[in-house]
């Protein structure tokens, strides 16, 4: 409620919380920058059905924030920054591309559009790590249900490079084990590139 009611706190506390990342972070990757290839942030900014808070105020109290974060990230590194954000995250996918973001993950498919007008709209400034899903197609298909989804990720996600097949989310134990494995070998099948399907 403070974003809306008490916006001026909610920037302050940001404020702080982002000097404290700084100089973790700084710590952090003046030891390990020149080693890593992916840098990993974290912030939920969706439900499966909209984004928590509009645009406005994302790009009011949050983007700063992060834009300041990632500058100082990619100062350090020429490591990718990776984002996960659960959600439909695809109105921010702009704003993200904007502050420096490389990677989104988990490309939460029963969440977000088709994942081939995803890769239409953003797949030449954006990597997409995940995607294969597991609210529905992992717990509760076939074997073969897998493998289609599998191949269907690959296929719209893949042109142009910047695909990382893995599931949307960590694997719950709903997922039978036979389904794990038609994943992985679907993946080793299908994902090497160039893709041919």
């Amino acid at each position: 409620m403070d974003v809306i009611i008490n916006p001026e706190f909610v920037s302050a506390l940001l404020s702080k919380l982002l000097e404290i990342n700084l100089a973790g972070t700084g710590k952090f990757l003046d030891v390990v920058g020149k080693y890593i290839q992916v840098f990993r942030t974290a912030d939920d900014m969706a439900t499966q059905s909209g984004l928590l808070i509009s645009p406005a105020t994302y790009r009011t109290l949050i983007k700063p924030i992060y834009k300041r974060y990632y500058e100082f990230v990619k100062s350090k590194t020429d490591a990718k920054i990776f984002y996960h954000s659960c959600g439909n995250v695809v109105d921010l996918l702009d704003d993200f591309i904007e502050i420096g973001l490389d990677i989104i993950n988990p490309v939460q498919v029963s969440a977000m559009c088709d994942t081939s007008e995803l890769n239409a709209r953003f797949g030449d400034k954006l990597v997409f790590w995940g995607a294969i899903d597991t609210q529905y197609v992992l717990p509760k298909g076939s074997a073969q249900d897998v493998e289609e989804e599998v191949k269907g990720r690959i296929r719209e996600l893949s042109p142009g490079g910047g695909y990382v097949a893995a599931p949307v989310h960590n694997l719950q134990p709903d997922v039978p084990p036979q389904n794990i494995i038609a994943m992985a070998n679907a993946v080793q099948r299908f994902g090497q590139y160039p893709i041919d399907l």
